[in-house]
């Protein structure tokens, strides 16, 4: 509990994460690599060049070296943790490179990896908002920014993973969407509490249930016009879903 923060919103603080990387040597949220290496290795080539978002202190990414997957190249928009990370990981991990970017603003080429890969960053992105039923239109345009771009550095049939603790009807909410020009699928994993595995694949169709589901939130925004939904009605919060 030492790197809790004092409200959920400091999580979206970068200077919050600063402080928290010059102390804390690693932290796994959702469980480690090993938890759902089964799921990820159904979607991930050995290969495949694949981007990790918001890859903090987690040992996620040379686990996955060590899994054998070489073509690693990491973001995070603190500049402690990707200094950290590059001097910890320089010399064992020859070839995975360490950046510190914003997710909004990729400074990739459009269709550079095959696989985006993202663990918590967007329930990082999500913890200020305290209405289930609904998100701000800033968090809205946020995450839309976020997904945007992930769609736009993805290759044909490239795949974005995000593993999270948000349950399908409330992530597909978010995910859904035709602009972004991919399918939505969902693995789960854990044993009592669930975790989410999220497998969209750049150029395939959504489906049914999904094109349904857009066009109704889309019904629900041109009727509440201030308003983007994108939950139903939930009672955990954030901290609550988390392995602290």
């Amino acid at each position: 509990m030492e790197y809790l923060p004092d409200r959920n919103s400091r999580y979206k603080d970068v200077d919050y994460w600063d402080e928290r990387y010059k102390t804390e040597k690693s932290f796994e949220w959702f469980g480690d690599f090993s938890k759902f290496q089964h799921l990820l290795q159904r979607h991930v080539m050995k290969d495949d060049a694949i981007l990790v978002l918001g890859c903090g202190n987690s040992s996620m990414s040379s686990d996955m070296y060590d899994a054998g997957y070489h073509s690693i190249t990491n973001i995070d928009y603190s500049s402690v943790c990707i200094d950290t990370m590059t001097a910890r990981h320089d010399a064992t991990c020859p070839g995975m490179t360490w950046h510190q970017m914003d997710a909004r603003q990729l400074s990739f080429m459009d269709a550079s990896y095959d696989v985006v890969l993202e663990k918590g960053t967007l329930d990082a992105m999500l913890v200020e908002e305290k209405d289930p039923w609904k998100v701000s239109s800033e968090t809205a345009c946020l995450i839309d920014q976020v997904l945007r771009e992930i769609s736009r550095v993805l290759k044909p049939g490239g795949r974005f993973l995000s593993v999270t603790f948000a349950q399908p009807h409330f992530r597909k909410r978010l995910y859904a969407r035709h602009d972004y020009c991919w399918s939505v699928r969902t693995r789960s994993y854990g044993d009592g509490f669930q975790y989410f595995l999220y497998v969209l694949t750049k150029g395939e169709e959504l489906s049914p249930e999904d094109v349904t589901l857009e066009r109704r939130l889309l019904e629900e925004a041109q009727d509440s016009p201030n308003e983007v939904r994108t939950q139903e009605e939930d009672t955990e919060s954030f901290l609550y879903c988390i392995d602290l």
